[in-house]
């Protein structure tokens, strides 16, 4: 038998952090979530699966509108005909205290309740699958310990949302470790609520297929779902197949070797061309972060605006239908260092010494403060927490602005002496 198994689908989930650039891909970004979603059910059809698993966070809260559920029904009604059962398991997005709506689903989809754990058999093959969905969102006791033992002479399955060990960077949700997966005596473990890929094996196989599509810069990659083959000895082989319909890079240009903006420029865009080698077709949202000890530094220095539209220019060349520019992010280095400058005993020594007086300077802090609390209040609400300058202005807390610019500015004035 084969089924695949998907978590974190986030349907209408908003890919933040894109809306408020003009030259966004609108249209995609609105229903990124919805077309990987089509996709995973068009894999599901291609491949003829048994069934399919989704382990959490169906949705992404609330529904704004009924749309929302009639999309999912539309695609299960897909599956119905193609004779395709689902099970569903419900997680902290999507726990009972925040569906405020919610209609009746196709035949084919059968839901875990959140009462307490549930074992639902697959007809016609030895399969059972065993898993209790989130009742509200803060689930923080261990789910695992509660899941009935499994059913003989079937493949069980685990169907659970949790932050498994060791995932710091994920809320705390239904909290086990992997020998308690292990020990539990299902030989598979479907996982969901962790947005990257992991697999383990041994006495169970488990894994997070990640998320069906990646919402923002910080969920960067390829993105899907796994598909699982069990053959007649229960033996498992786990495939991923990869669906998202709008992808995430982070590509990093050293230009060490640059002495210009126009360098840089050039350089960056055969860092672009590059990134559409692999899955050329599946369009890309890249941040840039532009580092390295250069000459360059001191041209590039308060350039950012015109390096994006530089790079801008870059993207249009390549084809800008399949790569769409996020951000751009300097973080070069001067090669005159700050010891160097000590030395010279003149104007440019004079300056150094007052901007790192600045930085500790409480009246130089709030008058800069001021000057830029009206830029602050401009960013759009959907941008803020991917700018840590607007947090830092709003608090006061400038001394890293002023450290991060120093060195740009007296590299820039001594590159134009």
């Amino acid at each position: 038998m084969k089924f695949i198994h998907a978590a974190d689908i986030h349907l209408d989930s908003p890919l933040n952090g894109l809306s408020a650039y003009p030259d966004a891909p609108a249209e995609q970004l609105r229903s990124a979530t919805r077309d990987a979603f089509t996709v995973l059910v068009d894999c599901a059809i291609e491949e003829g699966v048994d069934f399919m698993v989704i382990a959490g966070d169906l949705y992404d809260g609330s529904w704004r509108d009924y749309n929302t559920g009639i999309f999912f029904c539309k695609e299960m009604g897909r599956l119905r005909r193609a004779g395709i059962p689902v099970y569903v398991l419900f997680g902290n997005h999507d726990a009972e205290s925040e569906m405020t709506k919610k209609l009746e689903l196709p035949d084919n989809v059968h839901t875990f309740g959140s009462n307490k754990p549930q074992t639902l058999k697959v007809d016609g093959l030895p399969v059972s699958l065993h898993g209790q969905s989130f009742k509200q969102r803060d689930i923080t006791t261990n789910m695992v310990t509660g899941y009935p033992a499994p059913v003989a002479d079937h493949f069980n399955i685990g169907v659970l949302h949790t932050a498994l060990e060791g995932y710091a960077s994920h809320a705390s949700y239904a909290p086990c470790t992997l020998a308690e997966l292990h020990a539990k005596g299902y030989q598979y473990w479907a996982l969901g609520h962790v947005h990257e890929f992991e697999q383990w094996t041994g006495a169970s196989t488990v894994v997070f297929p990640g998320n069906l599509q990646g919402r923002n810069v910080r969920e960067l990659g390829r993105r899907g779902a796994v598909l699982v083959t069990v053959d007649d000895l229960s033996d498992v082989r786990v495939e991923r197949i990869f669906i998202d319909v709008l992808r995430w890079e982070h590509l990093t240009v050293d230009v060490s070797e640059c002495e210009t903006l126009e360098e840089v420029v050039r350089k960056t865009g055969q860092g672009l061309e590059a990134l559409l080698d692999i899955d050329g077709e599946v369009p890309r949202a890249a941040r840039i972060t532009i580092t390295g000890k250069t000459k360059a530094h001191g041209d590039l220095f308060g350039l950012e605006a015109q390096l994006r539209q530089e790079v801008l220019a870059q993207i249009a060349a390549i084809g800008n239908e399949r790569l769409w520019l996020e951000k751009v992010r300097l973080e070069t280095q001067p090669l005159v260092d700050a010891a160097k400058l000590q030395e010279r005993n003149d104007a440019f020594t004079d300056l150094q010494a007052i901007l790192e007086e600045a930085a500790t300077d409480v009246d130089f802090s709030g008058q800069l403060q001021a000057a830029l609390a009206p830029f602050a209040a401009k960013v759009p609400l959907d941008l803020q927490p991917f700018v840590p300058l607007v947090e830092q202005i709003r608090k006061g807390e400038l001394k890293e602005l002023i450290d991060e610019v120093a060195p740009g500015l007296l590299a820039h004035l001594v590159q134009a002496e």
